[in-house]
């Protein structure tokens, strides 16, 4: 692994099912660069988007010539920021931080409902900056698997001018066939992880040696599996101190990977309500 300029190819040998999930996802990533003008990455610094910028960067040699937006709201856990900074000076990412200063500045908290939180500083900050920007095309590393609604989603997925999301209204997508002409005004989310696992991306993460946050190794008994706002963001009880105990540990576990975030457990169908009006 070299984390300033170019990336060690995957090791050779068979289409392994690894191999199989990484040649699909650069492939989407490649399609949205040619179809997209004024294209973006969301990075929300956890495992999934950080495998996406790695991704990103075998895809254009070494270089990712997106920029990486980042929504800060504030309450983010500490060394989420000082890991951003550290990797994005590291990796040569060109970081654009986003971020609903009025909000906070009128008193915006955890504190006045975690879903009306989550939207003010997390929907409406992404909004601005892409609003600002002019982005017209966003990409995410969401993965079906994490998390009900996402199950819904396409790799290309249209939402309307105001970001809002139809799951109802999308198009098909049958034997790799994607769609990727919209009508104008339609904002564009491409989602290359679609179909990895929680598991798939800790060893793609052990196999590609990639720096992740230490926040999900175990300290003490306890890690993060998902990692949000601090505030909203619960430790999980572990032992796994490394990413093969990690990967060791979720093929037993029966718990969802989103269990420690509040948000979730707020009112029924939260994050199909959050998706819907234009959150991550």
């Amino acid at each position: 692994m070299l984390l300033g300029g170019a990336l060690e190819r995957s090791p050779k040998g068979p289409m392994d099912h690894l191999a199989t999930l990484e040649s699909q996802s650069i492939y989407i990533l490649r399609e949205a660069y040619k179809k997209f003008k004024n294209l973006a990455m969301l990075w929300s610094i956890g495992k999934d988007s950080t495998v996406l910028v790695w991704l990103a960067r075998k895809a254009f040699f070494g270089q990712c010539p997106l920029p990486l937006v980042h929504v800060d709201t504030s309450y983010k856990i500490p060394e989420m920021i000082e890991y951003r900074d550290r990797v994005a000076k590291e990796w040569g990412l060109k970081l654009v931080v986003g971020q609903n200063r009025q909000a906070l500045k009128d008193g915006m908290n955890h504190t006045l409902g975690r879903i009306t939180c989550c939207e003010s500083l997390k929907t409406r900050g992404l909004q601005m900056v892409m609003e600002e920007k002019g982005y017209t095309a966003l990409i995410l590393g969401i993965r079906r698997d994490e998390e009900g609604t996402r199950a819904k989603e396409r790799f290309f997925s249209p939402r309307d001018k105001n970001f809002e999301w139809d799951f109802r209204d999308q198009p098909p997508e049958l034997w790799d066939q994607f769609k990727t002409s919209f009508e104008s005004g339609t904002h564009v989310r491409v989602h290359p992880l679609l179909e990895w696992t929680e598991v798939n991306v800790w060893e793609y993460i052990q196999r590609e040696n990639i720096p992740i946050i230490p926040l999900y190794f175990s300290r003490e008994g306890k890690r993060y599996r998902s990692l949000g706002c601090a505030p909203c963001t619960g430790a999980i009880e572990s032992q796994a101190s490394t990413v093969a105990e990690i990967i060791e540990e979720l093929k037993s576990v029966k718990t969802s990977e989103r269990a420690g975030r509040a948000q979730d457990q707020e009112e029924t169908y939260a994050m199909q309500k959050l998706r819907a009006r234009g959150y991550m």
